[in-house]
């Protein structure tokens, strides 16, 4: 398989399906599928379940739920990747067709690739049908817009123009970044840093991961313009000021001491 797609979801059936259908109509076909599931109930399997023959592999890597600890079952899920390739993203993320293809077609050896989203409303996120994706026209800045997106220069992000979107990545002041909704690496560089920090909730434990991979030599490579997904909308109950608090001293260390692992990942 060309690549391994590790999908974070925890109880949100109705969007994961919304993804996985995104998923099911890629150009490039040849990668398996992982759901990195942080103890959601028994409907979230149903929809993996539904769609385990439009997949080559489908996997659904799921621990009990004990609050917020995303980074425990992404490294679980690493663990049970069968590439060398891995492309990261999360299960309110719908990838444009091309999205598979952009992330192998911008590999490069000693980098990761930072992609870009465009947030949608909840009204607009409702809106978009199984036929929405299937045809991409829910990638269509105008279809958006008709469905409820304020028109904005944001929305640039989704115009597929060759020039228009290599002139965006190499001009954006934005540093690339390991973003949990659309981020790719060699599988090798991120098991070399020890995976994802478990002590870490919400709140930057992405970022931390890309920041311990370019203290190893690891540099980003930005392709926010080029690899797109449409973030649609929810609630944020499991964000507070104290886990804030512990992941940017965390952050703070990780950068203060050039530190290129962590005790506290895949292997303890």
């Amino acid at each position: 398989m060309l690549a391994s797609i590790i999908i974070s979801t925890y109880n949100a059936p109705e969007w994961l399906e919304k993804v996985l259908i995104g998923f099911s109509v890629q150009t490039i076909r040849d990668f398996e599928v992982i759901i990195a599931d942080d103890g959601s109930t028994a409907e979230t399997k149903a929809v993996i379940d539904s769609f385990k023959h439009q997949f080559h592999n489908l996997k659904h890597v799921w621990h009990p739920d004990d609050g917020f600890r995303k980074c425990e079952i992404l490294n679980l899920a690493i663990k049970a990747s069968e590439s060398a390739y891995l492309i990261f993203t999360d299960g309110d993320c719908i990838p444009r067709a091309d999205f598979v293809e952009t992330h192998l077609k911008k590999r490069e050896v000693n980098k990761f690739l930072s992609g870009g989203y465009l947030k949608l409303p909840m009204v607009v996120s409702k809106a978009i049908t199984k036929e929405d994706i299937l045809r991409q026209d829910c990638f269509s800045p105008e279809w958006l817009v008709s469905k409820g997106l304020v028109k904005s220069f944001k929305n640039i992000k989704l115009y597929t123009n060759t020039i228009l979107r290599w002139l965006l990545n190499s001009f954006t002041p934005t540093s690339p970044t390991w973003n949990g909704h659309n981020a790719s690496g060699w599988k090798k560089d991120i098991v070399d840093v020890n995976g994802f920090d478990e002590r870490m909730k919400y709140g930057g434990e992405d970022r931390e991961l890309g920041e311990r991979m370019i203290n190893s030599g690891i540099k980003g490579k930005q392709i926010r313009y080029h690899a797109i997904c449409i973030h649609l909308d929810h609630a944020r109950g499991y964000v507070n000021d104290r886990d804030w608090e512990i992941n940017n001293k965390i952050r703070k260390e990780t950068k203060l001491n050039l530190a290129k692992t962590t005790r506290y990942g895949i292997n303890k």
